[in-house]
């Protein structure tokens, strides 16, 4: 009898890759990864995973790899950990008849602009936003709007381009970075100006129809939004429970969305729960951990069950705090070395310490996704007891960078940076 295989498209460098990859084995499945680059993926070698070099820009190219892997294989499923891949995906399915995302609706999504306007046609509460491609467009609409505001690029990932504008200068200065060249775009150039919602952060993690979680996440200091904190599940108080389930559910049904995983962003603002974005596909690594961790419910392997036809359960095992802390870039320069994850791992209560970096790796910070480092998750009964474990095993883990310098100085001559928690790091 053949082996059922899961195709995977394209990998994730920051731990959902390798979350997908073992729930596929534990599944009794054979996970195959498809990627233009497959070294980038540093687990697919050392998981021995089977990996094909094939461009996955392209369709045709897919379709005639996974018939010909069809010929030796039995194909259970496709799936992708990449939201940029997803929508390829849905078509790839549809193609082979295999159960999969609606691709429609899953680009009508990506399309932040195209989103909002399905949204607004349903009457989800949104930012006030305008569209535009040109300085004069951004500065008029942010006029219209009223400072401050967000510009975003229209199509993108991991708050890639993503800054709140406070003043005027601030919001030529990012203008100029969207349009200069410097921001790499995928499509026509086109930013969304955006009212600044206020207030807490929430994002919503749904499978299927229904919402499993619900986290609290804090971010760094603005102006750009990278995470710092995450909380499964968030302290709600009131009717903020049921106000954020009842529009999440709303915005499922105003997208098409309601297959498979979906995750929500939502601020609670003065006029209660305010969408910011919606993400039609499964939230990055440590989300998918916290929930697991909080109610145990393993929403990869989920995932995977229904990629493949299998029936899968949702319903929680048990209810404990789980919460994540996000180790960010501090500043430019060449890692020398990043220690004591063995010990901060020791922590009783710990859950998981993963590291995403390498010593000597020169580093620079890009205001997004890319400036986190690694991750610290613990969990136990409560929230101020989780809370005090993940800072003990924080402030147990210390980095040194030596900033870059400038033409004609010896390097040697660079002291060393440690974040404010460095504590007497064994050198690695």
């Amino acid at each position: 009898m053949a082996r059922r295989a899961l195709i995977l498209v394209e990998g994730n460098v920051k731990g959902l890759g390798l979350l997908f990859v073992r729930a596929a084995q534990r599944l009794g499945l054979h996970p195959i990864t498809l990627s233009t680059d497959p070294a980038q993926y540093d687990y697919l070698a050392a998981e021995n995973i089977e990996a094909i070099r094939v461009d996955t820009d392209n369709l045709d190219a897919l379709i005639r790899e996974c018939s010909r892997l069809r010929a030796t294989y039995d194909m259970a499923g496709i799936t992708s950990a990449t939201e940029s891949f997803y929508a390829t995906v849905g078509k790839l399915c549809r193609y082979f008849d295999l159960p999969g995302p609606d691709p429609e609706s899953v680009e009508r999504c990506c399309d932040k602009f195209a989103q909002r306007q399905l949204l607004a046609e349903a009457d989800i509460s949104i930012p006030t936003y305008r569209l535009a491609a040109t300085a004069a467009e951004v500065e008029s609409s942010a006029a219209e709007i009223g400072l401050p505001v967000i510009l975003k690029p229209a199509v993108g990932l991991g708050s890639r381009g993503v800054r709140l504008c406070r003043n005027a200068d601030e919001l030529a200065e990012h203008t100029t970075y969207l349009l200069g060249g410097k921001h790499i775009w995928r499509s026509a150039p086109r930013i969304l100006v955006e009212e600044f919602a206020q207030g807490p952060q929430y994002t919503v993690q749904i499978m299927g129809n229904e919402v499993i979680g619900i986290v609290a996440a804090e971010f760094g200091s603005p102006p750009h939004f990278v995470y710092r904190e995450f909380t499964c599940p968030a302290v709600l108080i009131g009717e903020q429970h049921d106000s954020i389930v009842d529009v999440s559910l709303r915005c499922l049904r105003a997208l098409g969305l309601g297959w498979g995983p979906t995750n929500i962003e939502v601020r609670w603002t003065k006029r209660g729960p305010v969408v910011i974005e919606i993400n039609p596909r499964m939230a990055g690594a440590p989300d998918p951990q916290l929930v697991q961790l909080a109610y145990g419910v393993d929403l990869v392997t989920e995932h995977i069950k229904l990629v493949i036809g299998d029936e899968w359960d949702l319903r929680r095992g048990h209810s404990q705090t789980a919460a994540a802390r996000i180790l960010v870039l501090d500043r430019d320069g060449t890692l020398d070395w990043i220690g004591s994850e063995s010990r901060a791992a020791a922590v009783p209560g710990v859950a998981e310490v993963k590291l995403h970096v390498k010593t000597r790796t020169p580093m620079i910070r890009k205001g997004d996704h890319r400036d986190c480092i690694g991750y610290v998750i613990a969990v136990s009964p409560s929230l101020a007891r989780t809370e005090a474990i993940l800072q003990r095993a924080v402030d147990l883990i210390s980095w040194s960078i030596i900033p870059f310098q400038p033409p004609g100085k010896q390097q040697q001559s660079a002291a060393p940076y440690l974040p404010a928690s460095a504590q007497s790091p064994d050198r690695k």
